[in-house]
């Protein structure tokens, strides 16, 4: 172990594997040297952990044991899982959530693993080698439609058994093909989302199947509708390939689609948990660009930068750490609210106008305005300051606001004609014992001067 050089970035690499995780911290600038190795068992549950859990498991015990390395360098973390993909997802669920929430202090970069340096990364290594060929990610999707409501279970496996599931439920009305199609397309949108170039599909419905590969016609108009949205969003990858399978083959795709609306909702174990209220086909995706003066277009930019892989500084890293995307717009996360809407100057005024004096407003004070807003689920930086003036400046506000009324009196002025020529005092007290066994305070202040005297005493009548 050797100690690190400052102003150096440091390289995490991680390793997992069924019944342990491990983190090697080294720093490849200006020399090559190993800083740090740590190692953790996993006890019970843990080992029952799916791939993309134990990853996380690693970084984050990794984050707990070298918390003053993560603190004074820049962190490289080089790894091929999506990992960080994963983590900055909205709708995380389970401990995953909790995981995010810790790690999101840190001033973060990842990169690619590529090559590592030096014998005794060997075997480290070997967990995650360097892929020759391009990995192939199958995506198992299913849709399900009864009594109870509507679901979709999405298995997306990727190399060295990395596994990601996601359980959506339907909280609108839809066909059981509709169903099947709404979990294609967020299977895909999940793949879209990992960055991943070569994916294989498999369905149990054969109807969709033979409508993406051409051997059977799509007759129904809002079924063609979906057909050209799938079709869209093939094209972001390099090789796709549908295939039908039976049910026995894709049941837990299946089961994840069912235990979504079921009873027994606490028994899906899956990463992410997602609820949609409207067809995805109704989200309507406009590209709008910010005006230059607007605050989100920097975390925007900074947050494409460090997704593409370009180097951003630790305080730019914990600055856009707390934001995230949903679609096209951007959000805020935190501990204990949920997540916040951020918003531009203009809908900022718009808000303010509706929660204060709109239809359901009740021109409340600059605290539970603000207040209002963040329950409202809304977000900006200078939301106190301009709840603040917004109070401030409305005229109903002054017009009718309770203002303390006072009966009026004449002031009596005291005139003080020279010098020490009118003192006025008083004794306060009793106060913490004091040396001396003092308690009081005995105060002298001159009228004309403002000079003050003071005298510590032990009884309220002592004679000095």
């Amino acid at each position: 172990m050797s100690r690190p050089e400052e102003g150096f970035d440091l390289q995490l690499y991680l390793s997992v594997s069924g019944h342990s995780v491990s983190a090697a911290l080294i720093q490849e600038t200006p020399v090559f040297k190993l800083i740090y190795f740590v190692s953790r068992t996993l006890q019970g549950a843990e080992e029952r952990y799916s791939q993309v859990e134990k990853v996380a498991l690693a970084f984050l015990t990794a984050a707990w044991r070298l918390r003053p390395y993560f603190q004074s360098h820049q962190v490289v973390v080089r790894t091929n899982h999506p990992v960080a993909r994963i983590l900055r997802k909205p709708d995380l669920a389970g401990r995953m959530v909790s995981w995010s929430i810790e790690l999101s202090e840190f001033g973060l970069r990842f990169e690619p693993q590529g090559s590592i340096k030096g014998q005794h990364l060997a075997d480290f290594a070997a967990e995650l080698p360097l892929a020759t060929e391009p990995s192939v990610w199958n995506l198992n999707v299913d849709g399900s439609l009864d009594k109870r409501g509507a679901g979709a279970g999405i298995v997306l496996e990727g190399p060295n058994g990395l596994l990601v599931e996601q359980a959506i439920s339907f909280t609108f009305q839809l066909s059981n093909n509709q169903a099947e199609y709404e979990a294609l397309i967020s299977g895909l949108l999940l793949a879209a989302e990992l960055d991943i170039q070569h994916l294989e599909c498999r369905m149990d419905s054969q109807l969709v199947v033979g409508h993406i590969n051409g051997t059977f016609q799509v007759k129904d108009n809002h079924l063609l509708r979906y057909y050209h949205k799938v079709s869209d969003l093939i094209k972001a990858f390099d090789t796709f390939r549908i295939i039908h399978v039976p049910r026995e083959q894709n049941s837990r795709a299946d089961l994840l689609s069912k235990l979504t609306h079921s009873r027994g909702n606490s028994q899906i174990t899956s990463v992410i948990k997602t609820k949609l209220e409207q067809p995805l086909l109704e989200t309507c995706t406009t590209s709008i660009t910010p005006p230059t003066t607007d605050w989100r277009q920097d975390i925007i930019q900074l947050i494409i930068q460090q997704e593409q892989g370009a180097r951003v500084s630790a305080t730019d890293s914990k600055r856009i750490a707390r934001f995230t995307f949903v679609g096209d717009d951007l959000y805020r996360c935190g501990y204990t609210t949920p997540l916040l809407k951020c918003l531009s100057g203009e809908e900022a005024k718009y808000v303010m106008q509706e929660l204060h004096h709109g239809i359901c407003g009740s021109h409340s004070g600059k605290r539970t305005l603000r207040a209002k807003i963040l329950r409202a689920g809304f977000y900006w930086p200078t939301i106190e300051q301009d709840c603040k003036e917004f109070v401030q400046k409305c005229i109903s506000c002054q017009s009718h606001g309770h203002d303390t009324r006072i009966p009026s009196s004449e002031l009596m002025a005291i005139i003080a004609p020279w010098l020490f020529a009118q003192w006025g005092m008083d004794i306060t007290g009793p106060l913490p014992l004091a040396k001396g066994q003092c308690k009081y305070l005995l105060v002298a202040i001159d009228y004309f001067t403002k000079w003050i005297e003071a005298e510590a005493l032990a009884t309220r009548y002592d004679s000095q």
